[in-house]
């Protein structure tokens, strides 16, 4: 049997990139045949009128997918977030849209653990401020404070993705790695596990932070935290800048019970480029402070590009939205066969729900269904053959609890998305 004629191509899926993406994602885009327009950075007005007849919206950190803005996007089908991080987006409100959020939970943990090994090295030899000195024209050659790292005691908080990388790279120095985690971790190389912060801080002569914001880990290094940690220790924070007080922090520094500490996130960052923002980290001795760059490099931005834009590309061709991060996740890897539609439908994960879309679905011929839930939101795609499409969609989106539904379906040699309700 024959499919329906696809009424709407490629090209009218539009996908907005923001924050410079990379051009990798920009290139599997148009390989596609999508429609890619790119902006550096939008005020909130200007991102809700931009955002009303986008498809996909890909951001970093500094574009904020916040409730009002979600409100105003009327055609929004995925949402990519090109980074680690999806603190940027309401998880929530998307899920309760049918919108499925992607990220790169990988792609830049080699950038990050090297600047972090690099940060390591120059507190221990106070190198950041030889090199403030010597710009300014001093020359202040000094040992006293200045330490080589190797049998030094790293303690990484966080054993993820980034905090074992880390703790790899740092044994190949010679440090002594220990970390803490909520859960119980398979250590890599000589790595420990110890029962608790206060334990990992009392022993660590580097402490480096690698978990994600949430209410648990905020401000989890307060006054109380620095007080603990070792005198003459340093304090490295590549995660997120909820998770640390840094007004303690700076006055440990000044006093000298922290010989060093190196930022690359605050609680607060600017939007963009800036000469007048401020941080009372600022001059405080020995402290590297960084631009929110530790994923910034050209291998981990181009890896986050191809990584993001193939996980939109496969819900969108697919249906598949394996590695989502507020949805269940179906990995769906066949494509369409000929003569077949695919339907994919969010719904509320009530009782009787799947038994009103089963009693639609039933006059076709089913070629393979997929469900999955979580607590809210249930994902069904399904694979079938009728002649009543028409029919099928119409009842589908009568379907009490329908969030979100569409088709995808194949034609003679060429695949297309069908707009349901004014979205692909």
């Amino acid at each position: 049997m024959a499919s329906p004629v696809p009424i709407s191509d490629p090209s009218s899926i539009v996908v907005l990139l923001m924050e410079k993406i990379s051009q990798e994602a920009v290139a599997c885009f148009e390989k596609e045949g999508f429609t890619v327009r790119q902006a550096v950075k939008y005020s909130e007005d200007e991102l809700v009128e931009a955002i009303k007849d986008v498809h996909i919206i890909g951001v970093r950190s500094k574009t904020k997918l916040v409730p009002r803005v979600l409100a105003a996007a009327e055609k929004l089908t995925a949402i990519g977030c090109f980074c680690i991080g999806t603190d940027q987006t309401n998880l929530e409100m998307a899920a309760k849209k049918g919108i499925p959020v992607f990220n790169a939970p990988y792609a830049n943990t080699r950038s990050v653990s090297e600047l972090v090994i690099a940060e390591i090295i120059m507190l221990a030899r106070q190198a950041g401020d030889r090199s403030m000195e010597i710009h300014r024209g001093e020359w202040n050659k000094q040992s006293a404070g200045c330490y080589e790292v190797r049998g030094k005691v790293l303690g990484i908080v966080g054993y993820g993705h980034v905090g074992s990388q880390l703790s790899v790279l740092a044994e190949s120095l010679g440090l002594k790695v220990i970390f803490y985690d909520i859960e119980p971790r398979l250590q890599l190389g000589n790595a420990d596990q110890v029962d608790s912060l206060d334990a990992l801080l009392e022993q660590a002569d580097y402490v480096s932070l690698h978990v994600p914001a949430d209410p648990s880990t905020r401000n989890m290094i307060d006054a109380a935290r620095v007080a603990q940690m070792k005198k003459g220790s340093y304090l490295i924070n590549a995660a997120r800048g909820s998770c640390v007080d840094i007004v303690p922090v700076a006055e440990a520094l000044k006093s000298g019970h922290l010989a060093g500490a190196a930022f690359d996130v605050y609680p607060k960052e600017p939007a963009g480029h800036t000469l007048d923002w401020e941080v009372c980290l600022q001059n405080c001795p020995n402290t590297i402070l960084t631009p929110h760059i530790g994923g910034s490099t050209e291998e981990a931005q181009a890896s986050i590009g191809r990584e993001v834009a193939g996980k939109l590309i496969g819900y969108m061709d697919r249906g598949s939205t394996s590695g989502a991060v507020n949805v269940p996740e179906i990995n769906i890897t066949q494509p369409l066969a000929t003569g077949m539609s695919r339907l994919v439908s969010f719904h509320d994960n009530v009782p009787g729900v799947l038994r009103d879309i089963n009693n639609v679905i039933s006059i076709a011929n089913i070629a393979s269904q997929h469900l999955q839930t979580n607590e809210s939101v249930g994902y069904l795609v399904v694979d079938l053959e009728t002649n009543q499409l028409d029919v099928v969609r119409e009842k589908l989106n009568e379907v009490e609890h329908n969030i979100r539904m569409r088709l995808l379906y194949r034609g003679k040699g060429y695949k297309g998305f069908e707009p349901i309700n004014g979205s692909p």
